[in-house]
């Protein structure tokens, strides 16, 4: 149990209402955590030890706990001691920003804040931060968001939990008399590269098959493409991680899906593995060529 418990990553993420939360629990999911909202104190044993269940596969958990439980966050701290006891390890992340940002914030987005009832918003805020002065001081990390931007907050908590930043890539290829696809963050058309379609003996194979591999890169067009192309994903994907970006949908397409999308596709996603991106390659339209 106690090899377990290490390789568990536990995230207790609480603070005062309106300071970011959401925000922060929607990077922590960007950066792969498990993350849980409004877990009422009482079930984070619990939830802990099916985590610690799974045999790895969740292994990086963040649990947001705040006032909105009610009575049962009143408990919070003596659930973070029985952890302790049981020897598991967490951490605590409270995010908070001014009294006047709050005000502001809960204004514009016109939500009542959880402790309102009678009283004014400015009055709630600091009932809340009185109730939360004991878990404020035990946290490890402290965040004022009064003047950070969506950005900050994201790399300010990779930077924090040393969460090394990872993009996803789908590359996808498709033809055109099928469709464009509709959820492609970019789209290539490749058919200006020589068909294979037009010649006998490569015409029912793919762009999978190596001798149609060899033939549409037989030619300066291709390679020179290729070469371009490449180098054009090797300037735009870094900025991208620098915006937030942990996925990126490119699509490829030629006229039928068939060769020259599905060839070039291959070869990006060889390129993009040996520079350590993580990719998943799907070739939407050769179903309708193996459905013939």
């Amino acid at each position: 149990m106690q090899e377990r418990n290490r390789n568990l990553r536990l995230v207790i993420v609480t603070g005062l209402s309106g300071a970011g939360k959401t925000q922060a629990t929607r990077c922590l999911e960007d950066l792969g955590f498990f993350c849980v909202d409004n877990l009422p104190p009482m079930l984070i044993p619990k939830f802990t030890e099916l985590c610690q269940q799974a045999e790895g596969k969740v292994n990086r958990v963040a649990l947001v706990v705040d006032v909105r439980g009610g009575l049962f966050f009143q408990s919070l701290s003596e659930e973070l001691r029985n952890l302790t006891r049981e020897g598991i390890r967490y951490e605590i992340l409270f995010l908070e920003a001014s009294d006047d940002v709050l005000v502001r914030r809960f204004k514009e987005s016109r939500r009542q804040h959880p402790l309102g009832g009678e009283r004014t918003i400015l009055e709630a805020i600091q009932a809340e931060r009185a109730q939360l002065e004991e878990i404020r001081g035990m946290a490890d990390v402290v965040i004022d968001t009064s003047k950070m931007s969506i950005r900050d907050l994201k790399e300010s908590l990779a930077r924090i939990f040393e969460v090394r930043k990872e993009m996803a890539i789908t590359l996808v290829s498709f033809g055109y008399k099928y469709g464009i696809p509709l959820d492609a963050d970019l789209v290539f058309d490749v058919r200006f590269l020589p068909n294979p379609n037009y010649v006998r003996e490569l015409k029912d194979l793919t762009g999978l098959d190596k001798r149609v591999d060899n033939y549409i890169f037989s030619f300066q067009v291709s390679r020179s493409f290729l070469r371009r192309f490449c180098n054009l994903l090797h300037f735009l994907l870094p900025h991208y991680l620098k915006e937030g970006k942990s996925h990126l949908s490119l699509a490829v397409g030629c006229t039928g899906g068939q060769h020259r999308s599905v060839a070039v596709v291959e070869r990006l996603a060889r390129f993009l593995k040996n520079r350590g991106y993580q990719v998943n390659i799907h070739h939407r339209d050769l179903p309708h060529v193996e459905g013939r």
